[in-house]
């Protein structure tokens, strides 16, 4: 039994004018590598991870696809859900209520 995940990342400052997308890859709850936008390719985070990033560096289709991913994925997606999420402004409602600590003697 194994498990393989890979999460899809945006990072956005100041709305869309600077977007990073980070595709990670997990192996067993471990982070084998991760292809970052602002460096442009593959990153190795473990020796499993140094052949994989040296095989999919040398597929320009696939490096220029995931570099796209800036703009097909991460700013489309932040325009869909910039009016219910980032724009979205409510009050805080907090409310303190003091409590007799459980170590102490009731008084």
């Amino acid at each position: 039994f194994f498990l393989h995940g890979v999460i899809f990342e945006c990072q956005f400052v100041n709305g869309t004018q600077q977007v990073r997308y980070v595709h990670r890859q997990i192996y067993n709850r471990q982070q084998y590598a991760h292809f970052d936008s602002d460096v442009g390719k593959y990153v190795a985070d473990t020796p499993l991870g140094e052949l994989q990033a040296e095989y999919w560096n040398n597929n320009t289709a696939l490096l220029e696809q995931r570099m796209h991913a800036v703009d097909r994925y991460c700013r489309h997606n932040y325009e869909i859900v910039e009016s219910f999420t980032v724009q979205r402004r409510v009050e805080p409602k907090v409310r303190v209520s003091a409590l007799q600590s459980g170590s102490l003697p009731e008084t």
